[in-house]
């Protein structure tokens, strides 16, 4: 889960805000005119509405890597088979979430789940809001697949491939499911709403269909998402639920194999095309890389996603000191400070993102203010129960 930072100007390059409308409720309208024409026409428009962006998106540009980088990539496949599948587990040899649930073929199975129940009462509602945007985060997991496959250069043409990348994205998909499932299966949070809405928008994180902006994306966001759940599995831990806490472990463990393989994807693009990849690099940090769920929306709170951060913030599950500690970690493993032959353009870049941690480290102390001074307000998650942002 990443947070948001609004209004930072880097030079001449702004980055902006995110605009959000409150939209109309979701639920059915009450028609007065009796033609059904009218009435289907009324329906339709009104289904656009709720299958839009509650925010505001910014156009952007499609397919706009050359060919030759397309076939760089395509090239590519025997090394991603040889140093990037060995970063999967069998299927068969994977935990499965009724590995961590009561059995229901047990004779103790309802002493069971009333255990699990009692555990899950010691745990505030705040670190249930923090899990619970984990876990919306992974529901959406099918259209993270989909935009993986609209990378030129990697994506699956026909549905079965069985190219090095494709299997990797398949099975990346695979195991990322898992986590969704579990915590869905632990929960009893009212999420519906949110689930349904994020499902029908999902995300715009500005990739222009090229994979050196996924794989940047993809290796900063893995790493954050190793961070949160590690974090939320220490949290738990200290109100006496090691079981949730044994959970949140493991899916780090997951996330932490996954950012090893992006960023190994990154160190391999830096070797070949270390121009095109540090340019890469500065676009997304300018873009920001945001939760690809930031766009959740529970169909009352238009500012969701930012409530939910300013959460995982104060509790310090996930922090804007998390978010310029990734982007420095990854400047040091790309090393990136040690390119050459760079053009004009590429040590401009390289300057820019090799600054930026320091740059950003003067607006935690704002950000942290901030926190200290959000109001309470109700979380339909939880549901509806006041909580002091």
């Amino acid at each position: 889960m990443v947070l948001k930072l609004n209004n930072m100007s880097f030079g001449s390059q702004k980055l902006p805000s995110v605009v959000v409308p409150i939209i109309a409720s979701s639920g059915s309208p009450k028609f007065f005119m009796a033609s059904p024409l009218r009435s289907a026409s009324k329906k339709v428009e009104n289904m656009k509405k709720t299958s839009m962006p509650h925010q505001e998106v910014q156009v952007q540009v499609t397919h706009s890597i050359p060919s030759q980088k397309i076939e760089m990539f395509k090239s590519l496949d025997k090394w991603v088979e040889d140093n990037i599948l060995i970063h999967l587990k069998p299927t068969e040899k994977s935990w499965q979430p009724q590995d961590f649930l009561p059995d229901s073929k047990s004779d103790g199975f309802y002493d069971q789940v009333k255990e699990l129940e009692e555990r899950a009462k010691e745990i505030p509602d705040d670190h249930f809001i923090a899990l619970v945007g984990d876990m919306i985060t992974e529901e959406a997991l099918p259209t993270y697949q989909a935009m993986l496959n609209i990378v030129d250069g990697i994506r699956d043409e026909t549905g079965v491939s069985h190219t090095s990348w494709t299997i990797w994205i398949r099975a990346w998909t695979v195991e990322e499911n898992r986590h969704d499932d579990l915590i869905v299966q632990l929960s009893e949070i009212v999420i519906e709403f949110t689930l349904l809405f994020l499902s029908e928008n999902v995300q715009d994180v500005k990739l222009e269909n090229k994979p050196f902006r996924i794989f940047i994306y993809t290796s900063f966001q893995e790493r954050a998402t190793f961070i949160s759940h590690n974090n939320t599995a220490k949290l738990v831990r200290e109100h006496g639920d090691t079981e949730l806490a044994k959970l949140c472990g493991f899916i780090a463990a997951d996330e932490k194999r996954h950012e090893t393989a992006y960023s190994k994807i990154i160190e391999k693009l830096f070797e070949i095309d270390p121009g095109e990849t540090v340019q890469a690099f500065v676009d997304m940090m300018r873009k920001k890389i945001t939760m690809p769920a930031y766009l959740m929306y529970d169909g009352r709170d238009g500012n969701l996603f930012n409530h939910f951060s300013i959460v995982a913030q104060r509790l310090r599950i996930y922090t804007t000191k998390d978010y310029i500690n990734i982007l420095e970690f990854l400047v040091g493993r790309w090393k990136v400070k040690d390119l050459t032959g760079l053009s004009t353009d590429g040590r401009k870049a390289q300057e820019f993102v090799c600054e930026l941690p320091s740059r950003l480290r003067k607006l935690e102390e704002k950000a942290q203010l901030a926190a200290k001074r959000a109001p309470t307000i109700p979380f339909s998650w939880i549901p509806d129960r006041e909580l002091k942002l």
